[in-house]
């Protein structure tokens, strides 16, 4: 079944036309890996998609309705949530208050939302650090705390948008072994991501974004091979 569908999806700054006619969907239980150089439009898609950035033409629809023009706090209680490329925790707080925020979309009662929030970070490898300020994790920890945090709410689509940028090959093949579970727990998996390696290792089918259009979507090897996707990344002028 389609869970998230982007139907001739448009997004214009002005002449610029930062996404043109974009169609493409996430099937539910799949990891789709949303891939393209830099300025290729993969974070507008983001955008448009959790609520944040409405667009200038086309649908977007998730779970069976139309979700473009609806805020990003519905769209995150009808279970579709995102993260950043930019990690920014709520560093004054505690892991475990940062966790809990998200918690609250499902428990009004504090001492409920803390019990699911440890949940969570037990389930992160983190409760040992539930009382350890954001703003002093590492830049792993902070990364796993961001997932960690949509998490919380409980989604039935996750978009990662860029969760491995900086990280360690250790590091990275930790988040791997995390997204591989949580795609066993049943949540869907919408990844940007330019490590290809862990494109490969995670994604059952590729989606590739050049100037804005779609120019692929297949199978990882198939898409690897792919004639326009190697030109769009080796011969292409992306800014």
């Amino acid at each position: 079944m389609s869970l998230l569908e982007f139907r001739s999806i448009a997004r214009h700054f002005g002449g610029l036309k930062a996404i043109d006619a974009v169609s493409f969907n996430v099937q539910e239980g799949e990891t789709v890996g949303l891939i393209g150089p830099n300025g290729a439009g993969k974070t507008t898609l983001f955008a448009m998609a959790s609520g944040f950035l409405p667009p200038t033409d086309g649908q977007i629809w998730f779970a069976g309705s139309r979700i473009d023009g609806k805020s990003a706090p519905e769209i995150c209680r009808q279970g579709l949530v995102r993260t950043f490329q930019i990690v920014r925790p709520f560093g004054e707080m505690s892991v475990l208050d940062n966790v809990m925020v998200g918690c609250f979309l499902h428990h009004r009662d504090r001492q409920a939302a803390r019990n699911a929030a440890m949940a969570v970070l037990e389930r992160f490898d983190m409760a040992d650090r539930a009382d350890q300020a954001a703003k002093t994790l590492t830049l792993a920890k902070r990364k796993r705390l961001e997932v960690a945090k949509v998490i919380a709410t409980k989604p039935k689509l996750l978009m990662l948008d860029e969760v491995m940028a900086g990280l360690t090959r250790v590091e990275m093949e930790e988040i791997i072994n995390l997204i591989r579970s949580l795609r066993d727990d049943g949540v869907t998996v919408l990844l940007v991501e330019h490590n290809m390696h862990a494109v490969m290792e995670l994604s059952d089918r590729v989606v590739v974004i050049h100037h804005g259009r779609k120019i692929c979507d297949a199978e990882p090897q198939v898409a690897a091979n792919d004639p326009a996707v190697v030109e769009a990344y080796l011969g292409g002028d992306e800014d």
